[in-house]
């Protein structure tokens, strides 16, 4: 299969210019004459929902939540970058460029990143216009705050409910249409297959969760904006409904998956407290701006402080080691994610962890208090403040917080083109889902601007370009190709229930979270990988013979939900681990133990991985295809990263 980015020709600055001039336009009158379907309204769901119905193509949009205002979107804190440089200190759309792809490591698309820096500036004054309560200077202008791996100030925020405001300027939107009659909402829906006709993406099937009815709905294209996987590892940052189902179904149906070993581990999360948790809590990346980064210098003070010796306040600055800032003086604790991820994991494997299990480090926030006053601190961060004191008992006012690395979001998914098309006709990805912008390793505030990129800026021109080919006729419902599709869903339900095992859901998912946390998270090897394999495979066969479903299809039944969407975390997570185990290089947030430099930083091998691995689905129980797509870069120079 020959991949083809459909990348513009020109120079780096004029592709998105020209393309969008060049590619073919559906005039007013013929866009209501196309379906389109619209799979998650989260940001990039919502806004491209909105911007289809607003151009006047009709719009079916879905999603598992009884709103879209509880998409995962609403969980992102910190901020969202845009190369404004409205504080005057260096920024512009080239360097946005840059940082974005030094922070990936290198191993995503130049066009591609280089158009999310270019339309970036445009997403803040859509959000203005909208509403969004961005922060603001002392004057009115909007006000602006750093994140990892930049040394200027681009991030604009709403204190740390930046995802929240955001999603409600874009549901506004989406509601005007919904209004309107161009969007007709499907809410508590859920994606469980995707339909091919002629070899085209036409439409999905669907369970409505609260009868359990099955469904077909028809449309000339399909929009998969379904958020990422980062729950295959069971405790993460992410929304516990958040699944790869939408996109494996897509994957099963022919969508080649991209770079899937890709996942970011965020630095800043509360630490795991018990067995008893089912997800985890982020703290903001905007965190990093004022509060310092320590472990004790010794494994002795540590100890102590574990065993509540000791208070962390007694310490004395020759005794803490800000380790970020020793090692890396440059960029200090707002180095990238990946980076300072690693570096808490070694002093915690050094034994200088903070809290009863050794893996939590301080995030403290002494010095700025001291400096610019706690009415100051919690201007910027009172909410985050009140958030960490209520799950831990602790205020952060008075003693550090508590932080250790967790799964929050994921760079790989379906591969897309500069279109941002899949290689099925007809099926597109769209922010998380797809793996198109932020390569090994995304920066922070940037997976916001992505999503609203792709759904007001570059979908709406885009997907044009494909529905200008296709004939007006819509295939109804009751075509083969839908028929067959239902049976296959029906048969997969009834399948589940009618095993009557012995072990719950939970039981499977927190299994083979482990195994993935333990084999393909922060750290990796050969060995370890090629373990994980074997233990999935086991898992996912017992799973099949000793699950427990309880109820029945026709209801509400969350655990049929959980089943079906822990059965493709368990062969999603078998790719990750063959993703990671072919790749011997160690690259962002793929770091093999094996592939590293003295100082224990990722060592990339430029000469034979400089490419996107896309898999193709060959089968059950068949070894996925590998499929290159070589990484062309004309306009940055391929160099060892250093935040030093």
């Amino acid at each position: 299969m020959n991949l083809e980015s459909k990348i513009p020709e020109g120079p780096l600055a004029e592709k998105w210019t020209n393309h969008k001039f060049n590619v073919k336009l559906v005039n007013p009158a013929n866009k209501r004459k196309y379906d389109v379907i619209v799979v998650g309204t989260g940001l990039a769901g919502a806004s491209a929902s909105a911007s289809l119905a607003e151009l006047g193509y009709n719009v079916k949009a879905f999603c598992f939540q009884d709103s879209p205002r509880r998409a995962h979107s609403i969980a992102a804190q910190g901020g969202i970058n845009a190369a404004k440089n409205y504080q005057n200190d260096g920024d512009s759309v080239f360097r946005l460029f840059y940082d974005t792809i030094k922070g990936g490591d290198y191993r995503s698309r130049e066009a591609n990143v280089y158009r999310l820096a270019q339309v970036s500036v445009n997403i803040i004054d859509q959000c203005v216009a909208q509403g969004v309560p961005f922060a603001r200077e002392y004057g009115g202008l909007l006000a602006n705050r750093s994140f990892g791996g930049a040394q200027v100030s681009r991030t604009f925020y709403a204190r740390g409910q930046t995802g929240q405001q955001l999603l409600l300027g874009a549901y506004s939107a989406l509601s005007r249409q919904v209004s309107n009659g161009k969007v007709e909402l499907f809410p508590r829906t859920e994606m469980l297959d995707l339909v091919m006709v002629d070899g085209k993406a036409r439409g999905i099937v669907t369970r409505n969760l609260v009868t359990g009815k099955i469904e077909s709905h028809s449309a000339h294209a399909v929009v998969l904006a379904s958020g990422g996987y980062g729950n295959v590892f069971y405790l993460s940052t992410n929304a516990m409904g958040s699944n790869v189902t939408a996109a494996w179904r897509a994957h099963k149906k022919g969508a080649l998956m991209a770079n899937p070993c890709y996942t970011q581990i965020h630095p800043t999360c509360i630490p795991v407290s018990g067995d008893h948790q089912s997800k985890l809590t982020l703290m903001s990346e905007s965190l990093r701006n004022d509060g310092r980064v320590w472990v004790p210098k010794t494994k002795e003070l540590a100890e102590k402080i574990r065993n509540k010796e000791i208070h962390p306040n007694d310490l004395s600055e020759d005794e803490r080691d800000y380790y970020l800032e020793t090692k890396y003086p440059a960029f200090g604790n707002l180095v990238p994610r990946d980076v300072a991820s690693r570096n808490a994991k070694y002093v915690c494997d050094e034994g200088r962890g903070v809290n009863s299990s050794g893996k939590a480090v301080y995030l403290d926030f002494r010095d700025a208090i001291n400096r610019d006053g706690e009415d100051t601190i919690a201007g910027k961060y009172g909410n985050l403040f009140d958030m960490y004191r209520q799950i831990t008992g602790s205020n952060p006012y008075k003693e550090p917080m508590m932080i250790y690395p967790a799964v929050h979001y994921t760079m790989g998914g379906l591969w897309v083109d500069y279109n941002l098309k899949t290689n099925v006709d007809g099926l597109y990805a769209t922010g998380e889902s797809n793996f198109s912008d932020h390569g090994a390793n995304r920066l922070g505030a940037s997976a916001l601007m992505q999503g609203l990129a792709d759904g007001y800026f570059v979908l709406p021109y885009t997907i044009g370009n494909y529905l200008a080919g296709e004939k007006y006729e819509k295939i109804g419902t009751d075509h083969e190709a839908f028929k067959e599709a239902e049976k296959a869903v029906k048969d997969s339900i009834d399948k589940l229930l009618s095993i009557k095992g012995s072990k719950s859901v939970d039981q499977y998912h927190k299994e083979l979270g482990k195994i993935m946390w333990d084999y393909c998270g922060m750290s990796r090897t050969a060995e370890g990988l090629k373990k994980a394999k074997e233990m999935v495979k086991e898992l996912r066969a017992d799973f099949w013979k000793n699950v427990k479903v309880l109820g029945s299809n026709e209801e509400f039944n969350s655990s049929l939900e959980k089943a079906s969407r822990v059965a493709d975390f368990l062969e999603q997570g078998e790719l990750m681990i063959d993703d990671a185990l072919h790749r011997e290089e160690s690259c962002g947030g793929h770091f093999r133990e094996e592939h590293q430099t003295p100082e224990g930083e990722a060592k990339r091998n430029d000469e034979d991985f400089a490419y996107v691995a896309a898999w193709e689905y060959t089968g059950p129980e068949q070894p996925e295809k590998l499929h290159k797509e070589q990484l062309i870069f004309e306009n940055v120079k391929l160099t060892q990263r250093s935040y030093k």
